[in-house]
């Protein structure tokens, strides 16, 4: 099921006309019309508001795969909703930017999507938080990180499974156990070497 059929049964559903839904997110009704369309895709802050609205996930708009009846409460957001997931491999934060297939979301479990103001280009990332029960997510996701060798510039994703951190680059897999400063401090070396700033090396564990 598509994202234009989802909004319109989530908003029949509710009972609102376009004009209603229009007013919710802020746009015109002629921007529903063409969600509905399948002509035009709501930008990042507009999914949230219409996930917000109809409650419902954002893995429920934005995977084809899942219909409406699948429907699933997420009590919480961010850190909380991941806490209370279902049991699963790996979980994680992934700039939407640093990746150049976006094919690769459809692996992830989507919890929380929000917008960080980076005062630069592009002006927001657009930040998924996200659990992943596929075993060999590092392999697939090295395979589409965001790089360019004549800049130096190498994006990373982390995230962790169980006690272990991983620091996925193009092509590249780090990890280390979480709390051993050895290994740890190796994953920094090497990322310095790839360009990674200390401030950047700031992730959660």
């Amino acid at each position: 099921m598509k994202l234009s059929e989802k909004i319109i049964e989530l908003r029949k559903a509710n009972g609102m006309t376009q004009e209603e839904l229009a007013s919710i997110c802020n746009v015109s009704r002629q921007s529903i019309s063409k969600w509905e369309a399948d002509i035009a895709l709501p930008e990042t802050e507009k999914l949230l508001i219409l996930g917000e609205t109809f409650q419902v996930s954002m893995d429920i708009l934005l995977k084809d795969e899942l219909t409406l009846s699948e429907v699933k409460d997420i009590h919480g957001c961010g850190n909380n909703a991941i806490q209370k997931k279902k049991r699963e491999l790996y979980e994680g934060v992934l700039i939407k930017e640093s990746i150049v297939d976006d094919r690769i979301i459809d692996y992830l479990n989507i919890h929380k999507i929000e917008l960080w103001n980076t005062d630069g280009k592009p002006k927001y990332w657009t930040v998924l938080f996200f659990t992943c029960d596929r075993r060999d997510f590092p392999e697939q996701i090295s395979k589409v990180m965001r790089s360019d060798p004549a800049t130096n510039e190498n994006w990373f994703v982390d995230f962790k499974a169980g006690n272990e951190k991983y620091i996925v680059l193009k092509d590249r897999i780090l990890k280390y156990q979480i709390g051993n400063r050895t290994e740890k401090e190796a994953v920094c070396n090497e990322c310095r070497k790839l360009g990674i700033s200390n401030e950047q090396m700031n992730w959660p564990e």
